[in-house]
C-alpha cells in the first residue's frame, strides 16, 4: 500500500493536472479539494488491500485442500471475483 506521502503527492499531482489542462475549475479552496481527492484515493486503497487479503486467504485455504493448484492464478481470480462482487473495479 501506499505510504500517505505519497497519497498526497499523487492527489496533489491529479488535481494540478486537471486545472491546468481546463479540464476541471475549481470552486472551493484548492486544498480542500486535494484532501477531498486524498481521502477517496486512500479508501480506494484500503478496500483493494482488504481484497488482496481475502484473496491471499482463500487461495491459501483451497491450496491446502488441493496442492496441485496454482496458487498465483487462483488467487488472481479470486480477487477479481471478489472486487466484482463488491462493484470494485480493480
Amino acid at each position: 500500500m501506499l505510504r500517505e506521502a505519497q497519497i498526497d503527492a499523487l492527489a496533489n499531482h491529479l488535481v494540478n493536472g486537471l486545472i491546468t489542462r481546463g479540464i476541471i475549475k475549481p470552486r472551493a479552496d484548492l486544498k480542500d479539494l486535494i484532501a477531498c481527492v486524498v481521502e477517496l484515493m486512500s479508501q480506494n486503497f484500503e478496500a483493494e488491500a482488504l481484497i488482496d487479503d481475502e484473496a491471499d486467504k482463500m487461495a491459501e485455504q483451497q491450496a491446502r485442500l488441493n496442492p496441485a493448484l496454482d496458487v498465483t492464478r487462483l488467487r488472481s481470480m479470486i480477487r477479481q471475483r471478489l472486487a466484482q462482487k463488491r462493484n470494485f473495479t480493480l
